[in-house]
């Protein structure tokens, strides 16, 4: 099933428009609140090719994409496509942050971020050899989870002091227990396996407030990914992403002792609710020393991510700085002491 959204004054392609959040026509400008957008401006076409052939509405090209797209544009005439069946049953997302910044913006972001690269090369700074950069909505499961945790450890306070010409060292052992009930809400992971899950984790915090419920005219006019792995394929990751932050918080309850050793920790946690969402990201591919680069942006804030190359003449520049600063310091130190020494 093909979708596509006709401007009701002219019947050219619309899109949706990250700035006013609505879908926009580039030829005539005209806006329309996705909320209220008539079905009567909505073209649908239905495939019955077992193969999933799709067709553009517009010029009847062949739309070609991998099995994992779910919106795209015709390689032919431009217009963007929204493939509905893949966006069907469980394939449907609950919720979709829509982007806010636009690919301008997106554009104008990393430029300023590649300036501020204080270690990496200058060729690298202007940001002028950006192959492409496209607008993705990428598949999350944003888990709700619940975590249980018993603690057992001992805790020593250390006390030293002086009686007459003896030092002595006062030890005293705590037995600590703890039974803690922890709730985490939209832990996010995402759920695409062509993208690269560390850069994917890097692009958080998003605003999820910013929540709105899934339609499909919020793809119009970007590429957009169904997921690969179920909530559940994906619980064993979202547990180990949230371990850290129990083990930080079990820490925070035991203070006052001069060392804590746990004896036991036993940590559940458990799924309370996952709803599958599409969450705005910009990919940047950026040709740089022969080699392609691959940064990633929150399409929402505009942070962006991503190891960009590094010049090691500079590195050495300031690794040189560190080291004379530091024999400046100690030198300084040096006759400090000698004066009062002398």
């Amino acid at each position: 099933m093909v979708i596509q959204y006709k401007c009701p004054n002219c019947g050219s392609d619309m899109e949706f428009d990250s700035t006013s959040g609505m879908l926009s026509c580039n030829s005539c400008g005209r806006k329309d609140n996705i909320e209220s957008f008539s079905d009567e401006f909505i073209t649908t076409t239905f495939e019955e090719d077992e193969a999933k052939q799709y067709n553009c509405n517009n010029c009847g090209a062949v739309i070609i994409t991998d099995a994992d797209t779910t919106a795209t544009n015709c390689s032919f005439c431009g217009a963007a496509v929204v493939l509905g069946d893949r966006l069907s049953g469980d394939l449907a997302p609950a919720k979709v942050i829509p982007f806010t910044i636009n690919k301008e913006q997106a554009m104008e972001a990393f430029r300023k971020w590649c300036k501020n690269g204080r270690l990496t090369p200058s060729g690298f700074m202007t940001a002028d050899r950006v192959k492409g950069i496209t607008g993705i909505y990428v598949p999350f499961w944003l888990y709700d989870l619940d975590s249980k945790a018993k603690v057992d450890a001992v805790g020593t306070q250390v006390r030293t002091y002086t009686r007459g010409d003896y030092i002595y060292t006062e030890t005293k052992f705590y037995d600590v227990y703890r039974d803690i009930d922890l709730s985490y809400v939209k832990v996010p992971v995402d759920a695409s396996e062509k993208l690269d899950d560390e850069l994917m984790d890097k692009l958080e915090p998003y605003d999820y407030n910013s929540l709105k419920d899934f339609k499909t005219p919020y793809l119009a006019g970007y590429i957009a990914e169904k997921y690969n792995f179920t909530d559940q394929e994906l619980l064993t990751r979202v547990k180990t992403k949230v371990q850290p932050y129990i083990d930080s918080y079990i820490s925070s309850t035991i203070a006052g002792y001069s060392s804590v050793q746990y004896k036991n920790k036993q940590i559940d946690t458990n799924k309370k609710k996952a709803h599958y969402v599409l969450l705005p990201v910009w990919m940047v591919y950026y040709d740089f020393g022969n080699k392609e680069h691959i940064f990633a942006m929150n399409g929402q804030t505009g942070k962006v991510v991503g190891k960009p190359p590094l010049s090691m003449g500079k590195v050495a520049g300031w690794f040189s700085g560190i080291a004379a600063a530091s024999f400046i310091i100690l030198k300084g130190i040096s006759f400090a002491i000698g004066g009062v020494l002398w």
